[in-house]
């Protein structure tokens, strides 16, 4: 069986929050045991603490190679004042240094990306749209299965409607944007 957290759920806020926000917790709570329970049972209640002294490690652990703000807001200018030919060429480029090998497609999906006998398509040429709607993700899965592609992903910079991005979800459409784009195309752009 297999456990899946609710995205609602305390934990999975901590877990997509900064990291130590979930150590001030550990400290208000052990502060708090400290202070208000009696001596016998104050180790106990700062033991309260734990999961999320967890949830911290796990976050520090997810987040450590993520660029700060300043460097997604620089990086989010640059590739906004891209033309198509140079964006492309910063995703391939990208994509190559994770070991993909690239394949310019035409349609619904950009870019072909294969390694290790698995293909995955890619949709970035609305890169530049404000808001992504459930039409271009249609368009993306049908091409994905029509290449009998394994996986498929959306590039933005825009919003994502909610109902495209529940059609996402639902159709094994993976979206990058904001931080994750970044995060992609990080040390490509730094060679620029």
């Amino acid at each position: 069986m297999k456990f899946k957290m609710s995205e609602k759920s305390l934990f999975a806020v901590l877990l997509r929050s900064p990291w130590w926000v979930s150590f001030l917790l550990v400290a208000v709570i052990a502060l708090g045991a400290g202070a208000l329970l009696p001596k016998e049972y104050a180790g106990v209640g700062m033991l309260g603490g734990f999961p999320f002294f967890v949830i911290a490690c796990m976050a520090a652990w997810r987040q450590r190679k993520l660029p700060s703000a300043a460097v997604v807001e620089k990086a989010m200018q640059s590739l906004s004042s891209m033309g198509w030919r140079d964006f492309s060429a910063v995703l391939e480029s990208a994509f190559a240094r994770q070991g993909y090998t690239v394949t310019h497609l035409n349609g619904a999906a950009d870019l072909q990306l294969e390694k290790k006998g698995v293909l995955t398509v890619v949709s970035a040429k609305r890169w530049k749209a404000a808001t992504i709607g459930v039409e271009p993700l249609r368009e993306l899965v049908a091409q994905r299965d029509t290449l009998q592609a394994s996986h498929s992903v959306c590039i933005t910079l825009g919003q994502v409607s909610a109902k495209a991005g529940l059609y996402a979800a639902e159709n094994r459409v993976t979206l990058i944007s904001d931080t994750d784009l970044v995060a992609l195309t990080d040390e490509v752009l730094r060679t620029i």
